[in-house]
């Protein structure tokens, strides 16, 4: 029997009745934060993409809330969230999660990073290893330079006057039917829905410019200027799963490939006719994914005694896995004049 295209069909997810979770607010240091919570359990803290906000989540979060409590917050400048002239760097961020999660009285989270979701994430992993239960990592940012070139091409001068066109009536919906059409025929197209979805919000006021400022804090036009393959060592007690899609054009699968090398103990997972979104392309799989890496893991229990070890004794090599190859590039990434870590 054939199997429909992935590029034409995707299985959905049967819907919940009435769990849709509904946006809710806290004001923290004098800024709306927006986020959905819903469930009960475990806390599970789902962090969206660049240019996106928590509804990208809305297919899975009500399979999710139905073993954990699901928390999935509008970053700042996303979203319904405020966006202030303001500090978006991804150590920023990290901090404005700690402050949520310290509002809603929530401990410790298994955190699930996307995109920029997961640059975030992996901050947050490093700047407190305390509150981190579990580390789930899908197509990350924060790994190494390669990134789509319409990502570099829009850190330079100028860009804000090409994001105005997208104010012009019907520039969105023409290129979301150029996108449907086109999907079919390239892997390069692929995410062209979500994109375009994320690329009609910036015409919103307040949104380009915090979409701006987010973008040049961690790329430029030679590609992401922040990595965190210099402390993944530090993950070595960490339960860590990494998903990556195998058609990934915003920030290539090889990146999948090299944080498996340098997260020691960290599994990897491939969608196969996946790009950018695999929890798009395949709720069902990644839904049971997540709860089966939960189940069959522990809590992280922070070590203090084991973090200044590892601090003193710095990497090593002889922790790296993969390949020669996988191995030798996540060392000249790092040995890299031009990395930049917060």
């Amino acid at each position: 029997m054939n199997t429909p295209s992935p590029h034409t069909w995707r299985p959905a997810l049967r819907a919940v009745p009435n769990a849709e979770p509904e946006v809710s607010y806290r004001i923290i240091h004098g800024y709306r934060r927006a986020f959905r919570i819903s469930g009960s359990g475990p806390a599970l803290l789902l962090l969206h993409g660049i240019g996106d906000n928590s509804s990208t989540w809305s297919e899975v979060i009500p399979h999710l809330a139905k073993s954990f409590t699901v928390i999935a917050p509008d970053l700042l400048g996303h979203g319904l969230s405020d966006k202030p002239r303001a500090d978006y760097s991804i150590a920023a961020f990290a901090n404005g999660i700690r402050d949520l999660l310290s509002v809603l009285d929530i401990d410790s989270v298994t955190l699930v990073g996307h995109s920029l979701g997961g640059g975030v994430a992996m901050q947050f992993t490093y700047q407190y290893p305390q509150l981190v239960d579990r580390l789930i990592l899908v197509g990350s940012g924060g790994i190494t330079r390669e990134v789509n070139f319409l990502l570099r091409a829009a850190t330079l001068p100028g860009v804000t006057k090409f994001a105005r066109a997208f104010q012009v009536p019907g520039v969105v919906p023409a290129l979301r039917t150029v996108g449907k059409f086109a999907r079919p025929l390239t892997h390069h197209v692929h995410d062209a829905e979500d994109l375009l979805r994320i690329l009609s919000d910036l015409p919103v006021p307040g949104n380009r410019e915090a979409f701006l400022r987010t973008l040049r804090a961690v790329v430029d036009w030679r590609g992401q200027i922040v990595t965190g393959l210099d402390r993944c060592y530090l993950a070595e007690a960490m339960p860590v799963h990494i998903v990556w899609g195998e058609h990934d054009s915003v920030i290539p699968v090889s990146h999948a490939h090299l944080a498996h090398a340098a997260m020691p103990n960290s599994r990897l997972t491939v969608f196969r006719n996946s790009a950018h979104f695999p929890f798009h392309d395949d709720p069902h799989r990644f839904v049971a994914l997540v709860e089966e890496f939960v189940a069959s893991t522990s809590a992280h229990v922070f070590d203090q005694a084991r973090w200044r070890r590892l601090l003193y004794e710095g990497m090593s090599d002889r922790a790296l896995t993969g390949s020669d190859w996988t191995r030798s590039a996540v060392l000249d990434a790092m040995g890299s004049a031009e990395r930049s870590a917060t």
